[in-house]
């Protein structure tokens, strides 16, 4: 379980901008990570497969998958294009 600071009642300047930087730093730490996963997770290959009516009724594609969709009868790809990503044909 993680242990938090506790505040005193009574707080100095030096004691408020010591609090501050100490949440700075937590703040960095915190998005260095989350970038750091979010490379990863960008980096993994998708091994996602689907066979659905349309490709609209899948949730939350990932970069990489790919659906067979039986209203079109075509093999589609869940693709990056510039600054959009969306189903395009495979065939």
């Amino acid at each position: 379980m993680a242990r938090y600071p506790t505040l005193p009642f009574i707080m100095t300047v030096k004691d408020v901008r010591q609090m501050y930087e100490q949440i700075q730093r937590w703040g960095s730490v915190l998005i260095n990570e989350l970038d750091s996963r979010d490379t990863d997770v960008d980096a993994k290959p998708s091994t996602n497969i689907y066979r659905v009516v349309t490709v609209t009724s899948i949730g939350r594609p990932n970069k990489g998958d790919i659906a067979y969709s039986a209203s079109s009868g075509k093999f589609k790809g869940y693709v990056s294009s510039g600054s959009t990503t969306e189903w395009q044909n495979l065939n």
